[in-house]
């Protein structure tokens, strides 16, 4: 197990995600306190995605990147727009490498072969 899969969260984690990331549709938007338990108030914007009960902290790199993948600027038009969510192992934080989640186009379902002949063999065992 990864130790990034031992601490709670109450926001997505980059574990969440792996590097190829997964394809998300954008929920709503909403502005939540972020910070720790007994430490002064702290205020980000909160992406959540349909199917996932965690929200994604927005960073200012996040935030340009959903509004060019989804052609706009207006955060009301990215509800129901797909993006791919992936974790990003050269962020940086504090001057350290530490990984993040990422955003960027949503990536296209696995092209089906067009050749008829293809898989007609996958039963056999070797055969490549």
């Amino acid at each position: 197990m990864k130790i990034g899969n031992m601490k709670e969260s109450k926001f997505l984690k980059k574990e969440d995600f792996g590097t190829t990331g997964k394809n998300v549709v954008i929920e709503r938007l909403t502005s939540e306190d972020v910070s720790m338990q007994d430490k002064p108030e702290e205020m980000k914007h909160i992406i959540y995605f349909q199917g996932m009960q965690k929200g994604l902290v927005l960073n200012w790199a996040n935030i340009q990147l959903i509004a060019s993948v989804t052609g706009s600027e207006e955060t009301d038009d990215w509800i129901g727009k797909t993006v791919n969510a992936y974790e990003d192992p050269t962020i940086m934080f504090g001057g350290n490498l530490v990984g993040g989640i990422r955003v960027r186009a949503p990536m296209a379902p696995q092209a089906q072969s067009e050749n008829p002949a293809d898989g007609l063999n996958d039963d056999i065992p070797g055969f490549v």
